[in-house]
């Protein structure tokens, strides 16, 4: 660009850079040296410009080609030039000349004019950056802020000339710290509510005029731009206020949090005070001497016995602590004379120990010789039938016996010796797991030190699983004690029951397992397996007492811990824990009264011994009676006594085919087995079995149920007769009367006591009441030949009543079968 004519021969001036400090208005600052003036030249300056000198203040007005308004520019020498404008920022350079030329005023724009009456003061900070070059702080912020008022004070003379001093007048500096105590922050709202409302405007008005793309609108574009712009400055001055209340808010806070923290700390030292404080007076007021903790005599007892010159009634009397150091006295006077009379209990006690210890002596040196003489005795002990090394023996192993056992051995004992000869009482197991058991654990130092070697020089093993523990605190749960009582019952005819009763002693219950030894060997039969099975032979011996539940309602939850469902699964290693045995052994568990610890009782023990060894014995002939039974009933043959020869008449034609034990699951899904069923006849715990009578064509079929209480409970008969159809006591009333005939009337048929033979008379009856019922049978006429079954037995009648029942009584010694 050409210099301004009045410039030395084309000299180019230094262009200026620009600084913004709003959208508004810019700083230009010229930079380096070597020009006429100190500054550097560089650039060019825009082309086609026009300068105008504006005053003495070394103000210059520019305007470029094709664009509107003038701009005001600043210049002043001193190593540095920095200008300001007025108007729009769109010229970047300034090319000041020399001598200003003279141009004719040109009016401000509309735009400026509304731009600059709606304009805000400019915020002049206190807090400007540090100035360039070697000028002195206050003459750069001074010049500063020159600048910043001339760019943001605009005048306008009544020609309408825009004219700019050049020298501010006396301005008042304020930061913007202390303006925001004095606004309003609601009123500071609502003026951003409204600035923003007014952007909204301006930019919708700036589209659409953008929109209709007519060149007239450049002008109103422009206008609301400069709007926006002063708008923009607007939210800008409303941010630093509000970002300047935050700063102030955060110290107000900051300072009160401060002086919070710092009562609280002098209330924490008070109360830490107060607490050293209330120790130091508990610790007085707890405060013990040594003298309250003797017992001192009463006063009466002080004044009495204690001498005067001790005591000084005239003293003590009214003032308390010299009556308490009067006693004190006391107390240490009668104290020495105590000590002097233990000393002469020590001399006399020592005098007795070495007395004690020649006796000791003198029967240790005598145990020897009354061993030798039992030695000696025992030959005579034996011929005499005095077993008395034996029974010594005996009790001294009964020692070690756990408290239930020992109930056991010594009422059993004592029983035996008085009532029952045959009853033989013993102690089997190890005397030394026994005695074991009752030492305390020893554990020292050494031996832990020895463990701990070993288990360095051995490899690491694996922990047990899960599995694995729970299968050792079963184990430990489920352990016997190592001694154990057997009982012997022998019968008359050399037979022998051998009982033998555990301990266990985490679940504090007795076991008992049961073994029949025969005085001669016994033909096997198939269906006597469960009579003299270990499981089976001692079930209910008492009503309901099947053995199979632990009576102790505490192991329950012992059980639990460990993993066991029930006892039942243990009984084939462990023993029956049955009441009975209990009993025996003293101990009883109420259920209505539960009890944290149960002790054996002597004289429970005593009171069900007798009743007990009576039950045992007869359960053990009853069953060996039904093993010989059960041996010709498999052969077809009903074995029938002398005696009970007038029970039954001389010819019987039905005869028995089958004789068979059945589980219980059969028996429950036979169809003419339900009405006993629901009664409550027939358990699990019962035996069962099967037996088949024929006569011709007609089959009968018996399910039996033999109860464990045989033959104090009778059998239970269920018939089934098939012969020209199957007819049962569902169908057929005089079916009903057979069953009637055995499980009704079987008292006619026990026989000489104590009964063991009624199960066989019950099948001699069935046999017999099946030719009646035969025989009584009218014929058919529609079939062909004789009678299939003839009458050989006399009946008065041979149907009775609307239900047509047949005559089943037999008549001894008339030979005659009649109703009941």
């Amino acid at each position: 660009m050409r210099g301004h004519p009045g410039s030395s021969g084309g000299e180019r001036i230094p262009d200026l850079r620009v600084r913004s400090h709003n959208p508004v208005c810019w700083s230009l600052v010229a930079q380096g040296q070597g020009s006429p003036r100190g500054i550097e030249r560089s650039g060019s300056g825009p082309k086609g410009a026009q300068w105008q000198w504006g005053g003495p203040g070394g103000l210059w007005w520019g305007r470029d080609p094709g664009r509107r308004g003038w701009k005001g520019w600043e210049v002043r020498d001193g190593g540095r030039r920095s200008g300001h404008c007025l108007g729009e920022p769109q010229s970047r350079q300034v090319w000041p000349p020399r001598t200003p030329p003279v141009l004719p005023p040109q009016p401000c724009s509309a735009m400026s004019s509304e731009s600059s009456k709606k304009r805000k003061p400019k915020v002049i900070r206190t807090d400007g950056g540090p100035a360039e070059g070697k000028r002195g702080k206050g003459d750069t912020d001074q010049e500063t802020q020159t600048l910043l008022w001339r760019a943001s004070t605009k005048l306008e003379d009544p020609s309408g000339i825009c004219m700019v001093p050049s020298n501010p007048p006396d301005v008042r500096y304020y930061s913007e710290e202390s303006e925001v105590d004095l606004r309003d922050p609601i009123k500071d709202y609502e003026l951003y509510r409204e600035t923003c409302q007014e952007l909204q405007r301006l930019m919708a008005e700036i589209q659409e005029l953008k929109s209709r793309g007519i060149k007239e609108n450049a002008s109103e574009i422009d206008e609301r731009r400069v709007q926006s712009c002063v708008h923009f400055m607007t939210l800008k001055k409303l941010n630093r206020l509000a970002h300047i209340r935050l700063k102030k808010g955060r110290d107000q806070t900051h300072e009160a949090k401060q002086k919070v923290d710092a009562y609280h700390l002098q209330l924490q030292n008070l109360l830490y005070e107060v607490m050293h404080l209330q120790k130091e007076i508990t610790k007085c007021l707890e405060f013990k001497s040594k003298h309250e903790e003797i017992e001192l005599v009463s006063l009466e007892e002080f004044y009495k016995e204690a001498p005067p010159e001790i005591s000084r009634p005239a003293i003590t009397l009214t003032e308390p602590h010299q009556q308490t150091l009067a006693r004190l006295d006391w107390e240490l006077e009668q104290r020495k004379r105590l000590a002097e009379k233990y000393k002469e209990c020590l001399t006399s006690k020592e005098k007795i120990l070495k007395e004690i210890e020649v006796k000791k002596e003198y029967l240790s040196s005598l145990q020897p010789r009354l061993n030798s003489i039992m030695q000696a005795s025992l030959p005579v002990q034996e011929y005499l039938f005095m077993p008395f090394d034996q029974a010594h023996k005996q009790y001294e192993t009964a020692r070690h016996l756990p408290p239930p056992l020992y109930v056991l051995f010594v009422q059993a004992s004592a029983y035996g010796q008085a009532c029952d000869k045959k009853l033989v009482v013993a102690i089997e197991g190890s005397v030394e797991e026994a005695k074991a058991l009752y030492k305390p654990p020893e554990d020292s130092q050494d031996d832990e030190s020895d463990s701990d070697a070993e288990e360095e020089q051995t490899t690491k093993r694996r922990r047990p699983t899960l599995g694995v523990q729970l299968d050792d605190k079963r184990k430990e749960m489920l352990k016997r004690h190592p001694l154990s009582v057997t009982l012997d019952l022998k019968c008359k005819d050399e037979n022998m029951l051998h009982l033998t009763f555990h301990y266990l002693m985490n679940l504090n219950v007795m076991t008992v397992k049961a073994k029949v030894t025969t005085a001669v060997e016994m033909t096997t039969a198939i269906s006597a397996g469960d009579l003299l099975s270990p499981d089976s032979l001692l079930n209910c011996l008492y009503p309901g007492d099947h053995g199979r539940k632990t009576p102790n309602p505490a192991n329950q939850f012992q059980f639990d811990k460990v993993g066991i469902l029930t006892l039942s699964d243990y009984v084939a290693e462990l023993g029956h824990p049955y009441v009975w045995v209990q009993k025996l052994g003293g101990l009883h568990f109420p259920k209505d009264q539960p009890q944290h610890t149960v002790a054996a009782d002597n004289s429970l023990s005593a009171s069900h011994m007798e009743l007990t060894v009576k039950l045992l014995r007869s359960r053990l002939q009853s069953r060996l009676a039904l093993h010989k039974q059960f041996a010709s009933l498999e052969h077809g043959v009903v074995p029938v006594s002398s005696e009970c020869q007038q029970l039954f008449p001389t010819k019987i034609v039905s005869r028995l085919v089958k004789w068979t034990a059945i589980p219980y699951e059969d028996y429950a899904e036979l169809p003419y087995t339900k009405d006993v069923i629901e009664a409550g006849l027939a358990e699990d715990t019962h035996l069962y079995y099967m037996a088949l009578i024929e006569r011709g064509t007609a089959k009968l079929q018996a399910a039996v149920v033999l109860n464990p209480g045989y033959s104090t409970l009778p059998p239970v008969f269920s018939l089934c007769l098939n012969w020209k159809g199957e007819r049962n006591s569902s169908n057929d009333d005089n079916i009903r009367a057979m069953e009637s005939e055995v499980n009704v009337h079987y008292k006619e048929l026990w026989g000489p006591k104590p009964g063991y033979q009624l199960l066989t008379n019950q099948l001699q009856r069935l046999c017999m009441v099946l030719d009646v019922y035969l025989e009584t049978e009218p014929h058919d006429p529609s079939v062909e030949g004789p009678k299939e079954f003839p009458q050989e037995k006399m009946c008065l009648r041979l149907v009775r009543g609307p239900l047509r029942l047949k005559p089943f009584k037999f008549n001894y010694p008339q030979g005659f079968f009649s109703h009941r």
